[in-house]
């Protein structure tokens, strides 16, 4: 049985992802594939509930290094439960975040060094990296008016403004040290147009 293909959907809060999944959920299953749609932190029950610890805005501080492990922790349930076991059945699995955004947010929000970063990935789901990463991008004051529409911010939504300009341009540079597996869409434009070119890059990727 031929293996099923990763694509992780990125970008900082209020780009869009969830709508754009749906798009390429749509596209891949009129091709005729399974398609498994998974997110993260979470897509487990135990990763669920990591998820609320880490979304939490609780009374007790969680340590830059914890909240690292803590993502790898409800990674490596994602992966070796959902992940894995979909692709090898021959099924499609579309995820919204993967590992780039720990490089992100702990990375380049935090500052962790991305070389502990990538260690601890390497340690946690090895060579198992999403064949096509769609990065949706905007400025952060987009991204932010965008997402505080939606409802009360999270413990990440509640971050400011240079946080998350951090963890945009450490997007953009994964992007442009892996454009063979990053493709970048500018999210400022119409939602017609950015759809357009989800389905575009689905459809690019079905043919290979």
């Amino acid at each position: 049985m031929e293996r099923g293909r990763f694509i992780s959907v990125e970008g900082i809060e209020g780009v869009g992802k969830s709508t754009n999944i749906d798009v390429l959920v749509q596209c891949i299953e009129q091709a005729g594939h399974k398609v498994l749609t998974t997110r993260e932190p979470g897509g487990t029950p135990f990763a669920e509930d990591i998820r609320e610890i880490l979304m939490n805005r609780g009374d007790e501080p969680i340590p830059e290094i914890a909240e690292l492990l803590l993502m790898f922790a409800a990674r490596s349930f994602n992966v070796n439960n959902v992940i894995l076991p979909a692709l090898e059945a021959g099924t499609w699995v579309v995820c919204d975040r993967f590992t780039d955004s720990s490089r992100a947010y702990q990375g380049g929000g935090r500052g962790i060094p991305m070389e502990t970063i990538d260690h601890v990935a390497d340690w946690v789901h090895g060579d198992t990296w999403p064949d096509l990463t769609i990065l949706l991008d905007a400025p952060v004051e987009v991204g932010m008016e965008r997402a505080g529409k939606r409802s009360e911010p999270d413990r990440f939504e509640q971050e400011r403004h240079d946080f998350f300009q951090r963890v945009r341009e450490c997007y953009l540079q994964i992007a442009a040290n892996e454009p063979e597996r990053v493709v970048v869409l500018d999210t400022t434009r119409s939602l017609e147009a950015v759809r357009a070119d989800v389905a575009m890059i689905a459809k690019q990727l079905l043919s290979n």
